[in-house]
């Protein structure tokens, strides 16, 4: 989380009125920024409580733009402009199968669910098995229970549910993992924060008819790396 000055924890002391408004004029001012255009990610984002996925001390800075700590190593829940700024590129709609490497709170698969709707899928993969545990509560509890949790290696993607018409890498990486680019669709887009010259890019990267892919740098980011299982014996 270098280069972010994460807030002290705290009792939580917010009521669940002040968190919606506090909600309402997040999703107001993503919108006024031009980050949020789709009606469906802003249906999404107005409806998923963003404060029932972060821990009870970082609570009341559910809609500050800061990441906050969550179970697990280095493990954050992102700024909420974060979801947005990846999700519009990719252009998340109605019905599509979306895989999401880096669970984290289970937060960005709740929007997402929201945003592809009962005939869409979503599939999340979180490498760190107390992160995985703290998201999945959370899911839960939120009602989300038809998302796909898996345990795993994200580098790997996960192949027994492609092919994927988008996919979101949450954590930064030297490249597209060559597995997400196999186990997207046709005509599919994939966004990640990739290294380039020493800097982390936003790139969404577009699959050709032919298997070729197109990239788009988007813009600067600060994301955690993107953890690999060990390599065994």
């Amino acid at each position: 989380m270098a280069g972010w000055i994460i807030p002290p924890p705290k009792a939580p002391a917010a009521s669940r009125a002040e968190h919606d408004e506090a909600r309402r004029r997040k999703v107001s001012a993503l919108e006024a920024q031009g980050l949020l255009k789709s009606p469906r990610i802003k249906a999404a984002l107005l409806k998923v409580r963003r404060e029932d996925f972060i821990p009870e001390e970082y609570r009341d800075y559910a809609y500050e733009e800061v990441p906050l700590p969550l179970p697990g190593a280095s493990a954050t829940i992102s700024c909420p402009h974060s979801y947005p700024l990846f999700y519009e590129p990719l252009g998340l709609d109605r019905g599509h199968r979306f895989l999401e490497i880096g669970t984290g709170s289970g937060y960005g698969a709740a929007v997402a669910r929201e945003v592809v709707g009962d005939e869409g899928r979503v599939v999340s993969v979180e490498i760190d098995p107390l992160t995985q545990a703290f998201a999945r509560r959370n899911l839960e509890h939120a009602g989300y229970r038809d998302v796909v949790l898996v345990l795993g290696d994200g580098w790997l993607g996960h192949a027994p549910a492609a092919p994927y018409d988008r996919i979101a890498v949450t954590a930064a990486c030297d490249e597209m993992p060559p597995a997400l680019i196999a186990q997207l669709a046709p005509g599919g887009r994939a966004i990640a924060p990739l290294l380039h010259r020493g800097r982390q890019m936003l790139t969404l990267v577009t699959k050709q008819a032919d298997g070729t892919t197109r990239s788009l740098a988007i813009c600067e980011v600060l994301y955690v790396a993107l953890r690999r299982k060990e390599p065994g014996p």
